[in-house]
Formats: structure tokens, C-alpha cells, sequence
């Protein structure tokens, strides 16, 4: 019997054993289990939000009020004693916040993921990047009340017409609450650069700043992007934290206006807290609002991860 045939004979007896098939089993019903939980929660977010809009409602047996999923979709006033649904008041909000987070998650973590890689000594690496995501396990309502207390006040010295409640402090916090995730993953993506290519560019009379920048990044560009992508669907998510800095007063906000940070307005994640927080009606038009916002957060979060999952792939180095 040649080596290949006895290996393969020895691996199939491995494989019918009591042991292994119970082993196969039960990582196979883990498995499972994600695929019917992430399936039933898509499923409950658009048979809820399909009672929600007129269009598709009488079809699920629905005879009480809806609404038009075109002023869903396209409305700028959010006023559930109204009965005006628009979502454009909420996702503009979120977006503000998400850009501003991006605009100062994004260079910090970067900056700091290159300093980890190509910079800092083992002994302050094992030091630092513990150090460092320890932001991540702060409890984000404390963000929240560190922005309303803290960020907030400093910003009133330099900007004396900002509000309470505002869109800039709010994405200070989420900023800072996403940056363990950039520098993180963007740290371990430049760490798996083989060392061949920095001492070749050291070869050639490279700097360490033109062989971090030059090289390294490039050659990271994949993972350094996805951590991007991954960090901002952390922050479109965001809840508490932008439930106490934001505020809860719901208004439209151009995202490319400066001033508009100056305000505050409520946050698709805000606005589901406040909507269960307050006296709705389970079954009503309001609750069912919970689940058409919801399904809207879910749709821009899905599309964020494919795009990021299209770049990796596009965009990755093989070494």
C-alpha cells in the first residue's frame, strides 16, 4: 500500500469514528444555528415593515392605518403624532454622524495602526494596543454622558452658537468610540506585509516613513479598507451614545453642511429607542415604524459589508 492510499485510509476511518461524527455534528448545528437566526431576524424586520406600508399591508390581513412607503422613503418630516413618517429626517442624521466619525476615526486609526506596526517596540506594542481597546470596552452610554459633559462644553467655548444636544459632539464620541476597530484591524493587516518587501525598499534608501506610506499601506490596502468599512457600520449602529448627544428632536439636517452640526436631530437608532421608550400601541402604526427604520438600517449595513467584502477581495495582495 503506497503512502497516499494508507493516509487516505487512515483519515476515512478518523472520519466514520463516534467521536468525529459527534465533533462534525455539533459544529455543524452551530453553524445552522447562525444561518436560521441571521434568516428569521431578516424575516421578521420585512413581514413587520410590509404591515407597515399601504402597498403591502391588506395582502398580510392589516386593516388599521399605514403608511406610503414613497413618503417613507422620500419624507423630510418625522412626527409619529402626525402621522408623518419621513426616514430622510433619520437617515440624515446618521449620516452626519457617520461622516463626522469617519473624519476622525479614519486618520487616527490609520496613523495609530501604523505607528503599532512599523514604529513601536514590542514591549510598547504589548503595552499600547491592550491599552488602546480598552476604548472598546467602555460602556457606550458613558460615551454618551463623557460628550454631553465634557465635549460638548469645550466645543461651546470655540462655538458659542452650538446647542445642547448637537451632531458635532456626537461624532467626536463616535469617533472616538470606532477607533480601536480601525487601528486594530488595520494594524494586524499591515503586520501580515511580509518583512521582504520593507527590506527590499530599506534596500533600495527607503526611509521608514517612505516604507510605511510607500510600501506597507499599499501592500494593507485591502484589510486598512475593510476596517473602514467595518468601523463606520459600528458607528451607523450606535445607539446610546448618540441617543444622549444628539438629542431627540427630530429635524432635517443637510450632512454637507457644516453649520447643520451645530444641531441636534435624532438618529435612526435614537429614534427606535425613543419610539419604544414612549407609549406606543404594539400592533399600531408607530410600532410598526420600528421595524420599517429597522429594515433601513439593516439594508445601508448589508450594502457597507458587501462593498467591503468586494474591495478585500478586489484590491488583496497574495504574498
Amino acid at each position: 500500500m503506497s503512502t497516499d492510499e494508507l493516509t487516505t485510509d487512515i483519515t476515512k476511518q478518523t472520519e466514520n469514528s463516534p467521536r468525529e461524527l459527534l465533533t462534525r455534528t455539533f459544529f455543524f448545528l452551530c453553524a445552522a444555528l447562525s444561518i436560521v437566526t441571521t434568516i428569521s431576524i431578516v424575516a421578521l424586520l420585512v413581514t413587520e415593515a410590509a404591515r407597515f406600508f399601504s402597498l403591502t399591508a391588506p395582502l398580510l390581513g392589516v386593516t388599521g392605518p399605514t403608511a406610503s412607503i414613497v413618503d417613507f422613503l422620500t419624507g423630510t418630516t418625522w412626527n409619529i403624532n402626525s402621522g408623518e413618517f419621513g426616514v430622510l429626517t433619520l437617515v440624515s442624521a446618521t449620516v452626519m454622524i457617520t461622516l463626522g466619525s469617519a473624519v476622525i476615526a479614519i486618520p487616527l486609526g490609520v496613523a495609530t495602526a501604523i505607528y503599532l506596526s512599523e514604529y513601536a517596540s514590542e514591549r510598547a506594542r504589548s503595552l499600547l494596543k491592550p491599552a488602546l481597546e480598552i476604548l472598546a470596552g467602555v460602556p457606550t452610554v458613558v460615551y454618551g454622558f463623557f460628550a454631553l459633559i465634557y465635549i460638548t462644553p469645550a466645543l461651546s467655548v470655540v462655538l458659542p452658537s452650538i446647542g445642547t444636544f448637537n451632531m458635532l459632539s456626537a461624532s467626536i464620541v463616535v469617533g472616538i468610540m470606532i477607533i480601536p476597530m480601525v487601528a486594530s484591524i488595520s494594524e494586524d493587516a499591515m503586520s501580515a506585509v511580509p518583512d521582504e518587501l520593507r527590506q527590499a525598499g530599506y534596500g533600495m534608501g527607503a526611509t521608514k516613513f517612505d516604507v510605511a506610506t510607500g510600501i506597507v499601506v499599499p501592500a494593507a490596502l485591502s484589510g486598512i479598507f475593510s476596517s473602514f468599512i467595518l468601523a463606520l457600520s459600528r458607528a451607523i449602529g450606535e445607539t446610546m451614545a448618540v441617543t444622549i448627544a444628539a438629542g431627540s428632536r427630530a429635524q432635517f439636517l443637510n450632512p454637507v453642511n457644516p453649520a447643520s452640526f451645530l444641531e441636534g436631530s435624532l438618529p435612526m437608532t435614537a429614534a427606535m429607542v425613543q419610539l419604544l421608550l414612549g407609549d406606543i400601541t404594539g400592533g399600531g402604526l408607530a410600532y410598526r415604524s420600528l421595524f420599517a427604520i429597522g429594515l433601513v438600517l439593516f439594508v445601508i449595513t448589508l450594502v457597507m459589508n458587501v462593498i467591503s467584502d468586494f474591495v478585500a477581495q478586489r484590491y488583496r495582495e497574495e504574498y
